[in-house]
């Protein structure tokens, strides 16, 4: 069996992109032009769910320790690229990567701060890699400044349909950005209106939504059905599919999808001229995604939001102690009371007192270690118990060395 190397790039070290590119080898592939199978392929890979199980890459790559955000960033990329090249007999790097800054400058959403913090000085892949890096946070200020790389942005497709717009007309049609969300909000709403049977996933649904959304605000919408919403503005099939995409997802249960549920999306279907074939297939894909994926998927599995959040959290905290071990190792070792008292954590509870000077050296040793400042923020405390649990796991023969002392 010919098995393929994996690609190795880390999406949180500058100049990823450009390695992104000249790993790929794009130019001697040939890539989809035909918009329903990019649309398929895109799908499969989760992009359009919100939750990236695969890359759509010539060559696969290696993601083991990676976050979720920095999958989402080479999710969002590539599917920028591929939407580019479905146009674009000349599928240069280069040329995709100037079009997409050109893109990006032109949305300047509100509260997009990002554009203050860019320095001409910057290479064009350089500039797209500080944009991609803001695209993937939501909007939610409390969870993205302490937490922000656990939350991922369900709506990062309309990036991929306002690009094929500007690429189409060269510019963003005005408003567009606006109507589009406004268009999903109101379908998400209607959709969950119409369900037979409400669940506690709903509720996460449109947070999740909320969370995602940076041109309208969600609550003055007030439609009460399909036929009032403008789908005048959506004449490219990818929009339209994605919106009954994002409707059945919204009116996904665990149980069959109900008639009433069928025929709204039929209804949708046929507003946008959309051949029920498409919909019977996307109530199969969405159904086959999420129950094959559910566990991993944020919003279906938060019937204990704490233990979701506890969860998510070890994983980044872990992965970011394994990340800076060695200096972990270097600077703990040097602090013998630390290395003690970490050491008894491991055999039995540690005493307040002990407790606060073990807080107190981690925080001293984290502010040494950037991408440890996590645990300086606020709410940064919160994960301190996490760090203190897997120090000792994590580096065990340090600890095994000092218990033999």
């Amino acid at each position: 069996m010919h098995h393929q190397i994996k690609v190795m790039i880390n999406p949180s070290a500058s100049g990823w992109i450009d390695k992104f590119f000249l790993e790929q080898k794009f130019s001697e592939e040939i890539i989809a032009t035909n918009m329903d199978i990019f649309y398929q392929k895109i799908r499969n890979t989760g992009f359009i769910y919100g939750h990236i199980i695969s890359f759509d890459t010539a060559k696969p790559i290696e993601t083991k320790g990676w976050f979720k955000e920095e999958i989402s960033k080479v999710a969002l990329l590539n599917t920028l690229y591929a939407a580019f090249c479905l146009d674009n007999q000349d599928n240069s790097a280069e040329r995709f990567i100037t079009e997409a800054v050109a893109f990006y400058n032109q949305m300047h959403p509100q509260g997009f701060n990002l554009f203050k913090k860019i320095l001409p000085k910057n290479s064009p892949s350089l500039t797209l890699e500080k944009i991609i890096d803001e695209r993937v946070q939501t909007n939610d200020s409390i969870i993205s400044k302490n937490f922000s790389h656990l939350v991922t942005n369900a709506l990062l497709f309309i990036d991929v349909l306002a690009f094929r717009q500007y690429l189409i007309h060269g510019e963003i049609p005005e408003k567009y950005l606006q109507k589009i969300e406004e268009t999903i909000v109101n379908i998400v709403t209607i959709a969950l209106k119409v369900k037979s049977k409400k669940s506690q996933y709903d509720d996460l649904l449109i947070k999740l939504f909320e969370a995602s959304i940076r041109y309208s605000k969600f609550n003055k919408v007030a439609v009460q059905s399909l036929e009032t919403i403008q789908f005048n503005s959506f004449t490219n099939d990818l929009e339209k599919y994605y919106l009954i995409d994002i409707a059945g997802m919204a009116l996904w249960s665990d149980e069959k999808i109900e008639n009433d549920e069928i025929y709204f999306l039929h209804s949708l279907a046929e507003i946008l001229s959309v051949p029920d074939q498409f919909v019977n297939e996307s109530v199969a894909c969405t159904h086959l995604f999420i129950s094959t994926n559910k566990k991993e998927i944020p919003y279906f599995n938060y019937s204990n939001p704490v233990k979701h959040f506890y969860d998510q959290t070890t994983q980044s905290v872990v992965t970011l102690i394994s990340r800076n071990k060695n200096r972990l190792i270097k600077e703990i070792v040097q602090s013998k009371e630390l290395m003690v008292l970490l050491t008894y954590s491991t055999l039995r509870d540690l005493d307040e007192k002990e407790k606060k000077k073990v807080k107190k050296q981690l925080l001293e040793i984290c502010k040494t270690i950037p991408s440890l400042a996590i645990f300086l923020l606020p709410g940064g405390s919160l994960l301190l118990p996490i760090l203190i649990k897997f120090i000792p796991q994590l580096l065990p023969s340090a600890f095994n060395e000092n218990l033999e002392d």
